[in-house]
């Protein structure tokens, strides 16, 4: 009786998961990428930013071969801008910032053989936060945890327009 409904349990499970294959479904994030851009590489000004690092892992998640040298590669990504602007919304009475507005940008392109498959894309994100004299160490840990936030809504972004390369 038992393996009956164990049986039972699988073959539904089994039946919900080919019709949610067979329907198109597929997990946030999990786009794939174009033939063009499985051995891509990812030209960088700076190899260390948040969108950067988020950028090659999502690359490489989606099953990438992340090149070391233009050579050899499929298609170069190229990131003419990847920056992080702080910029003052609102000061005290004393003239002390209360308040931030962080802004993420992030310039990209796809070349293949010398033909552009993808023309530069301008991404911004913003987020604005509090600041208090009080509890700076708290406000600088916010100030980090939005920008790597933002940083890995860049990078999804920038993930989705290439998949829509052909």
């Amino acid at each position: 009786m038992r393996h009956a409904a164990a049986a039972r349990r699988f073959a539904l499970v089994a039946l919900i998961a080919a019709a949610l294959g067979g329907c198109g479904f597929r997990l946030a994030g999990s786009q794939p990428l174009p033939a063009i851009l499985l051995r891509p590489y990812v030209s960088l000004q700076d190899p260390y930013t948040d969108f950067s690092r988020e950028f090659q892992r999502l690359l490489k998640g989606a099953g990438a071969d992340l090149q070391p040298s233009g050579t050899g590669a499929s298609a170069v990504v190229g990131i003419s801008k990847d920056t992080v602007e702080q910029r003052i919304l609102s000061v005290s009475a004393r003239n002390i910032p209360t308040e931030y507005l962080l802004v993420y940008t992030v310039t990209f392109a796809v070349s293949a053989g010398g033909k552009e498959l993808l023309s530069p894309q301008t991404v911004s994100l913003s987020q604005d936060y509090t600041f208090s004299e009080q509890a700076v160490l708290a406000k600088e840990h916010e100030a980090d945890v939005l920008r790597q936030q933002m940083a890995r809504n860049l990078a999804a972004i920038a993930m989705r327009r290439l998949s829509s390369l052909k």
